[in-house]
């Protein structure tokens, strides 16, 4: 396990209660995990912002499957970026509404880039890419 470092933070007594009862409505045990997750997701963040490392999200498509040759155009699209695309999963919400999850890879740039096309293909109905990491540089 790696060695641990303590610090102090000095915050104002009512943001601070406000705080704990945020993280225990997360289910937190303890301020510490709290604030070790807190500086994960800025890191992740931060690692998007610069757009060349390597990264992972998931597209989050809903569209009308009657949708004239939208099935088709997300099949092609997808076919083509074959290479940053690890999974898809796809679900059946009603008689009209598909869900269908991209699981993505690559720089960040290019993931994003990726993900405006999808989205932005004409019928999707709503669309959402969601960003992570690959953990490889998180501790």
């Amino acid at each position: 396990m790696a060695e641990l470092s303590r610090f102090g933070v000095s915050i104002d007594e009512r943001l601070l209660q406000r705080f704990d009862k945020l993280i225990a409505g997360k289910g937190y045990g303890n301020r510490s995990e709290a604030i070790r997750d807190l500086i994960r997701g800025a890191l992740v963040e931060d690692q998007w912002a610069k757009g060349d490392a390597e990264t992972v999200g998931t597209v989050t498509l809903v569209y009308d499957h009657h949708t004239r040759d939208l099935s088709d155009k997300l099949t092609e699209q997808q076919h083509t970026h074959h290479d940053a695309i690890i999974s898809t999963l796809h679900v059946h919400l009603d008689a009209h509404h598909c869900l269908e999850v991209v699981v993505v890879k690559g720089k960040a740039q290019e993931v994003k880039r990726l993900a405006d096309e999808l989205i932005g293909t004409k019928g999707v109905k709503h669309g959402k890419l969601v960003t992570s990491t690959t953990g490889a540089e998180l501790l």
